[in-house]
């Protein structure tokens, strides 16, 4: 739904007059609300829920961490999820089987990146941008590496999001798309418009990816340790 709205106020002139794509979007709309309800409402589904993150706090409370402290005890799943990610961007920009579904599975280890380096981050939130100029380029990396991959993350989520609208576009040919009636002009409209932004967006993250993930796994561990230990006597 925020996909096909972000289009329409991107380019209302080519597509934000087509009453084809306003129906549409007025669909989704309701079908949005629809599942909110429904999911909402759903007291089965609620308890499932409650289950679940009941089970996840009992598995987090009977964790035994090893006895090393700081950045040591961290640094060893660090470096893994950084080389998973690097792996994955290499995959990606191979281009080599599904594309689509390389980044989105490329998309994961962002994430997992950014969530491991927010943690990381030390530095209080009121005092960064005089930490910044205190004490130089070190002691901002990890703050700075978690809005890079927070950014890159959000751009690979918007290029997926991309390829869902794109499949319900096309997923009835005869100009029925989800309820809503599209005409032969419209639809070829949005599909090259959702396919210049897939590549504009294809060669943004490529591109950033290389920078976040152009160091060997050692180096970049290496250098999260320094700026950890650095904001630790800040």
């Amino acid at each position: 739904m925020s996909t096909l709205e972000a289009l329409l106020e991107r380019h209302p002139r080519k597509l934000g007059r087509r009453r084809g794509l306003v129906k549409l979007r007025a669909r989704l709309l309701a079908e949005r609300e629809a599942a909110a309800a429904r999911t909402l409402g759903d007291a089965a589904m609620r308890a499932e829920v409650l289950a679940e993150l009941q089970a996840i706090r009992s598995r987090v409370a009977a964790w035994r961490l090893p006895q090393a402290r700081g950045m040591r005890l961290v640094e060893p799943g660090l470096a893994r999820i950084y080389r998973q990610g690097r792996r994955r961007h290499g995959r990606a920009g191979r281009g080599s089987g599904d594309r689509g579904r390389a980044l989105h599975e490329w998309r994961k280890r962002v994430k997992d990146l950014r969530y491991a380096t927010e943690m990381l981050d030390r530095r209080d939130p009121a005092a960064r941008a005089k930490r910044r100029r205190a004490r130089g380029t070190d002691a901002k990396l990890i703050g700075e590496l978690a809005r890079r991959a927070d950014r890159l993350g959000e751009a690979l989520g918007e290029e997926h999001d991309l390829a869902v609208l794109a499949e319900r576009v096309r997923e009835q040919s005869g100009g029925r798309a989800g309820g809503a009636r599209l005409g032969r002009g419209s639809r070829r409209a949005i599909l090259r418009v959702i396919a210049r932004r897939r590549r504009a967006l294809r060669a943004r993250t490529l591109r950033e990816g290389a920078r976040l993930y152009g160091r060997r796994p050692k180096r970049f561990v290496a250098g999260v340790r320094r700026a950890y230990e650095r904001a630790s006597f800040s």
